[in-house]
């Protein structure tokens, strides 16, 4: 095992790793923009492990995966980020008289 080889399977193990946390951050993420950006990072990752992929293997066709994925990524987020900007804001709501603390009773 060369030190090439090494150093793109410590990479690949990292990268991995990233993967993962992003996935996560990308299904328990409390907001859209939270989603959107893991996405945006997932995307960078595959295209890093296509890299990985073409310079390990000597094919030139990992790149041309890479470049197409970076490109899909790229129009996703975009897509994503449109999506964000026309979606309406939610306002707090008005407490209800059935939704008060007290159980719709008011107090004096």
């Amino acid at each position: 095992m060369t030190a090439l080889d090494f150093a793109a399977a410590a990479t690949l193990g990292l990268v991995m790793l990233g993967a993962i946390a992003a996935c996560v951050r990308l299904v328990v993420g409390p907001s859209l923009a939270d989603r959107v950006v893991s996405l945006d990072l997932v995307t960078v990752l595959l295209v890093a492990i296509a890299a990985l992929l073409a310079l390990t293997t000597g094919k030139a066709a990992y790149l041309d995966l890479g470049l197409a994925l970076a490109l899909v990524g790229f129009l996703a987020t975009v897509a994503f980020a449109r999506y964000a900007e026309r979606r309406p804001r939610r306002t707090p709501e008005q407490p209800t008289p059935d939704r008060t603390p007290t159980g719709g009773v008011s107090l004096p």
